[in-house]
């Protein structure tokens, strides 16, 4: 099978995204890859299968290799002959800015390119950490309780302590704090807007359970893979997080009962449907006191949460056969010459 794997972008996760793809050649390695990098700057460069690897990047090999550009149904190279057109299916792994925001996913509805990831309706609603608490609120999935603070705002907190502080629009820990006294708060929150102008606020919970689920549509159906129990300290930093992006090897099933494993699907499901279709997408979870609360939506997993799933490559297949129809507003002009003759134009 031929797939595209688009990585890279203009973000705080951009490292991390290189690290996915590297990731990901490994677990799919019956498959015809092409690697497509999208650089700080927004330029695209086709990538040698052979040279994915750290260093191509941090010492900018990159930047020798074919530059493409984004045209109807895929991305192109010039030539001395004309160009050539590379249209294989994408995998949209860009993390952060430009790949979970709505960027690419609008480029590449707007080019006819088909492509595995969310859609600019599903990036909007987990980009944002707010509104992914008003889209749990509109469909029936509790999630943790929360406050949002805005940048130049005076910042009176409701929650006791300890709190967790975060950017709305971030992942892989960025800016993230915990605070136990409130003397540690305004820093917290000067830390947190360095990255965005928006900030949200949660308890922190002490020994709170979390379990981790993936999944995927297919003929209208959710395949879900194994729920994991993440092996976490207190809080995973950056550099963690990090480390966390380049797992290959499969995990274990979480210890735990049908019951529980049914409420965690259900409220999956809830989220999944009418809004993701078209991706692989995790769910991070926490378990209070028995009840179920959504604590993240990731749009695009770190390595495509390839960890959680027995046969990583044939999720890759079924979602490749099973993307969304693009519908086409089909544009006429029917009318446009008896308007302007009504006119006198």
């Amino acid at each position: 099978m031929k797939l595209t794997i688009l990585f890279g972008g203009a973000s705080f996760e951009h490292e991390i995204s290189i690290v996915s793809a590297i990731t990901i050649k490994e677990k799919l390695a019956s498959f015809d890859l092409s690697f497509v990098f999208c650089d700080g700057d927004h330029k695209f460069y086709l990538i040698d299968a052979k040279k994915m690897k750290s260093t191509t990047f941090s010492a900018k090999e990159h930047k020798k290799m074919p530059e493409l550009t984004l045209t109807t149904n895929g991305f192109a190279q010039k030539s001395l002959f004309g160009s050539k057109l590379h249209p294989n299916t994408v995998l949209n792994l860009i993390h952060g800015g430009d790949g979970e925001d709505g960027t690419i996913a609008s480029l590449l509805d707007f080019f006819d390119i088909k492509y595995i990831g969310p859609r600019k309706e599903a990036c909007t609603f987990s980009y944002d950490k707010r509104y992914t608490k008003y889209l749990c609120n509109a469909i029936g999935v509790k999630s943790v309780e929360y406050e949002v603070f805005h940048k130049n705002e005076a910042a009176n907190l409701g929650l006791s302590m300890p709190v967790i502080v975060k950017p709305a629009s971030l992942g892989s820990s960025i800016g993230v704090s915990i605070v136990k006294d409130e003397s540690e708060f305004d820093y917290a929150l000067d830390t947190a807007f360095e990255y965005d102008d928006a900030v949200l606020v949660e308890p922190f919970i002490e020994g709170v359970k979390e379990y981790n689920l993936a999944g995927y549509m297919v003929d209208d159906s959710i395949e879900f893979s194994i729920v994991e129990e993440p092996q976490k300290e207190e809080f995973l930093d950056f550099e963690k997080k990090y480390m966390d992006f380049s797992r290959s090897e499969q995990v274990s099933q979480a210890k735990i009962d049908e019951e529980l494993t049914n409420k965690l699907k259900s409220s999956f499901e809830k989220v999944y449907r009418g809004m993701f279709e078209g991706s692989l997408i995790r769910c991070d979870f926490f378990v209070v006191k028995g009840e179920v609360l959504l604590n993240e939506i990731n749009p695009i997993p770190g390595s495509m949460a390839n960890y959680l799933f027995e046969d990583f490559e044939q999720v890759i297949r079924d979602l490749s056969s099973n993307l969304p129809d693009v519908k086409r507003v089909k544009v006429s002009y029917d009318y446009i010459d008896s308007i302007a003759s009504a006119k006198g134009k």
